[in-house]
C-alpha cells in the first residue's frame, strides 16, 4: 500500500504543480477584477460584496477512503472550527465520503454531496459543484462561499486551509497604478459573464488537486509508519518467541539431566 500510494502521489503531485501557477495567476486576475472602480451588481453578480452576510456556504474537500493518517481529521477539524466561529448559519457541499460522514453525524446541513470523484479528477468533475455554489450565491441563498481543502506543501507537510471563494476579494496590497484598470472588449458584462464562472470553477478544481496530492502523501507516510511499526512489532515478537523457545529447551535439558542423574544413582545402589 505504501508503494501504491507513492506512485499515485507522484502523479497527483505532478498534476497539482502543473496547474498551480495558472490557478494562482487566475486568482490574481480575479482579485484585480474585484478591485476595479465602479464594480457593482450590474457589472457581475460574482463581484457583489454583500453589506450583511446572513448565510455561508462551505465546500469541504476530504477523501473517500481512510488509512491516510490525520489527513481527514485535520481538515474536518478546521471546518468545524470555522463553523463554530461563524456568526451565521453554514451550509455545506461535501466532496468525499469521509467529510460527509463527519458533518452528517454532527447534524450539519449538507445541500449536495459528491463522492467518488476518483484519484485523477478532471475539470469536468467540478462543473456541478461550481454550478451549485454560483447559483446559491447569485440567487441570494448565501452571501459568501468558502473553500475548505488541504494545501499540498511537500510530501511531509500538508496544511488545512479555508479560503473565501465568493464574492471575489480585492488584493490585500494596493494595486499598482499601471494595472489599476482593465479595458474590456466587447464589454465588461460580456467578458465577465464567461470568465468569472470559469475562473471560479478553476479555483475549486485546483483545491481538489491540492487535496488529492495531500491525501496520497499522507497515506504514503501513514503506510510507511505502519510498516515500520509492524517490523518493530515483529522483531519484538520474534525475540519473545526465541526467549520462550530457549526457556523451553533449557527446561527440557534440565529434565533430561535430572533423569540421567536419578538413573545413575539408582544403578549405583
Amino acid at each position: 500500500m505504501q508503494m501504491v500510494a507513492a506512485s499515485k502521489m507522484r502523479r497527483a503531485q505532478q498534476a497539482t504543480l502543473a496547474s498551480r501557477a495558472y490557478a494562482e495567476k487566475a486568482r490574481e486576475i480575479m482579485a484585480f477584477l474585484a478591485a476595479q472602480p465602479g464594480r457593482n451588481k450590474m457589472l457581475h453578480l460574482l463581484l457583489e460584496a454583500r453589506a450583511a452576510v446572513k448565510n455561508v456556504l462551505l465546500i469541504l474537500i476530504t477523501s473517500d477512503r481512510g488509512l491516510c493518517g490525520a489527513y481527514n481529521m485535520n481538515i474536518v477539524r478546521a471546518a468545524f472550527d470555522f463553523i463554530k466561529r461563524a456568526d451565521q448559519p453554514v451550509k455545506l457541499i461535501t466532496l468525499g465520503k469521509r467529510g460527509r460522514e463527519f458533518v452528517v453525524r454532527a447534524g450539519k446541513t449538507v445541500i449536495a454531496d459528491f463522492p467518488g470523484l476518483g484519484e485523477r479528477p478532471s475539470i469536468l468533475d467540478i462543473g456541478a459543484v461550481a454550478k451549485i455554489a454560483i447559483e446559491e450565491f447569485t440567487t441570494g441563498q448565501v452571501d459568501r462561499v468558502d473553500l475548505a481543502f488541504t494545501n499540498f506543501v511537500n510530501v511531509l507537510v500538508q496544511r488545512p486551509q479555508i479560503r473565501q471563494l465568493l464574492p471575489l476579494q480585492p488584493p490585500a496590497e494596493p494595486i499598482d497604478a499601471a494595472h489599476a484598470v482593465y479595458l474590456y472588449e466587447p464589454s465588461p458584462e460580456a467578458i465577465l459573464a464567461t470568465v468569472l464562472p470559469r475562473l471560479t470553477e478553476l479555483q475549486i478544481y485546483q483545491a481538489l488537486l491540492e487535496s488529492v496530492a495531500s491525501e496520497h502523501s499522507a497515506r504514503m507516510v501513514a503506510m510507511r509508519n505502519a510498516t515500520d511499526n509492524a517490523l518493530e512489532l515483529m522483531d519484538g515478537l520474534t525475540l519473545a518467541m526465541n526467549k520462550a523457545r530457549q526457556t523451553s529447551i533449557t527446561k527440557e535439558m534440565l529434565d533430561i539431566v535430572g533423569g540421567a542423574n536419578a538413573l545413575r544413582e539408582t544403578l549405583a545402589k
